[in-house]
């Protein structure tokens, strides 16, 4: 099994880092931490470690200054659910969870996983199966379907569900053999454009512009660990667009949020002129989605030259379920996570993950991504795409292997991580405590200079 810092050095070289730099890297911290079979405290503490280290390496090129960077394993987790420990005004979170969200048995005996937090996702559930939004209602009407079947009907309809599945009939399937071609991380130039000269800053990403078109958690993660290096990070979304408030709280500190109607020809020019000033544009909306706007890839290095594009998808970018919607909990319901926990745990059933370590961990490596696709088109010019998906990361996690009576560890309470990682703090909610940075950087340490604010609270333009 590998150790923490040679799985850290993997996603290190992959990314074409310098190999000398991990000599200044410090993982600390003995596993499990937390209860699980899988290696989820590692993975947390690795993807944390890549992206603090890809902020020091920027910071090397910048200055000409080195500095120590150090993650330990039970910070790196508590941040890895930092949206359970978050506190506003000493109030804990709310439930997290839709009335009808959650795992159901269909009428052939699978197990389906029903996402329901957005209206609309829960409105299409119920259309499909013709019932009221109660839960003894949506488990009688499954058990008129056969799992499959309704988990095709669903996604048809607009909804987001998983079916239960095994590792292995995960693996058969053509979208898990699209994934075993592609890398944790995919970096690649799209286009021709002089590298941009470092801003004037005292910190590594001080004086980047960074984009952020995403909701929940991995792509709002991404954003957050951007600002928390210094970047100034402009999160945009529409009124009309459902949110979930608690994760816009914990993930919106250190970012700028304004409203845009990209539907809107007024609203599409404005996001042009955003555009056009930005160095990294990080998204997590489906690519047609975005591209039917006139926001693709290649129509974003075309208005900004030298742009890092940064996309985030469910399933990854080809195979017959890219374009499929999901969530950190489906994704780990339908690529054998679930089936595989509830196994060694001994239930006839899915059992979760305790950490949204697929959204989380991809968070982090979404933000490594950025980082080092700017650090190379600051040194070698060009546009730059970087892609990562759930799945991708799961299937990487997977690969990290198992660890034999894991799910014996004491889980991680509240009280513990309040007393050794948690931070006060104003925001435009309330006075907040919430899950410091794990990564710890001897020179520019990581803090978030804004507060969290309620979505639409700035106007669409770049601080001066």
């Amino acid at each position: 099994m590998q150790s923490p810092a040679d799985i850290l050095r993997d996603i290190w070289i992959s990314a074409g880092g310098d190999v000398a730099a991990l000599e200044r890297v410090q993982l600390t911290g003995a596993e499990p931490q937390i209860p699980s079979s899988f290696r989820v405290a590692v993975a947390g503490q690795t993807t944390i470690a890549a992206a603090g280290l890809a902020a020091a390496e920027i910071w090397r090129l910048r200055s000409g200054e080195t500095q120590d960077i150090s993650v330990d394993l039970r910070h790196a987790v508590a941040e890895c659910r930092s949206e359970r420990y978050l506190h506003l005004d000493g109030k804990p979170p709310p439930p997290a969870w839709d009335a009808i969200a959650g795992v159901y048995q269909t009428g052939d005996n699978r197990f389906v996983r029903c996402h329901t937090n957005f209206p609309h996702h829960r409105d299409a559930v119920c259309k499909v199966l013709a019932c009221e939004p109660e839960r003894e209602k949506v488990q009688a009407a499954l058990m008129q379907w056969k799992g499959e079947d309704f988990e095709t009907a669903a996604y048809a309809a607009g909804g987001v569900v998983a079916l239960m599945r095994s590792y292995d009939e995960w693996s058969v399937l053509p979208q898990a053999r699209a994934l075993a071609e592609f890398p944790l991380i995919s970096i690649e130039k799209i286009g021709d454009a002089p590298p941009k000269p470092w801003p004037k800053g005292d910190r590594p990403l001080a004086g980047l512009r960074v984009l952020d078109l995403s909701r929940v958690i991995a792509g709002p993660v991404a954003g957050r660990t951007l600002a928390a290096h210094g970047a100034d990070v402009l999160l945009v979304s529409g009124p009309e667009l459902p949110a979930i408030p608690w994760l816009t709280i914990d993930t919106g500190r250190g970012k700028l949020t304004t409203f845009l109607d990209l539907k809107s020809e007024a609203g599409r020019a404005q996001m042009r002129a955003l555009l056009k000033d930005a160095d990294i544009f990080s998204q997590g909306y489906r690519p047609r989605a975005l591209a039917a706007l006139g926001f693709s890839p290649e129509e974003a290095a075309n208005i900004n030259p030298g742009i890092v594009y940064v996309t985030l998808s469910a399933y990854g970018h080809a195979g017959p379920w890219a374009e499929r919607r999901g969530f950190d909990s489906l994704v780990q319901t339908t690529t054998g996570f679930n089936h595989a926990e509830g196994r060694a745990a001994g239930i006839d059933g899915p059992k979760e993950l305790p950490a949204q370590m697929l959204d989380h961990a991809t968070g982090y490596l979404m933000a490594f991504g950025a980082m080092m696709a700017k650090a190379r088109q600051a040194r070698v010019g060009g546009s730059w795409h970087v892609r990562v998906s759930l799945a991708q990361t799961g299937r990487w996690l997977w690969n990290l292997g198992r660890l034999d009576g894991g799910l014996n560890t004491p889980d991680l309470t509240g009280e513990a991580v309040h007393a050794a990682f948690i931070e006060r703090m104003s925001s435009g909610f309330g006075t907040l405590e919430a899950v410091r940075h794990s990564a710890l950087l001897s020179t520019t340490p990581a803090r978030w200079s804004r507060p969290a604010m309620p979505l639409g609270s700035h106007p669409p333009q770049w601080p001066v």
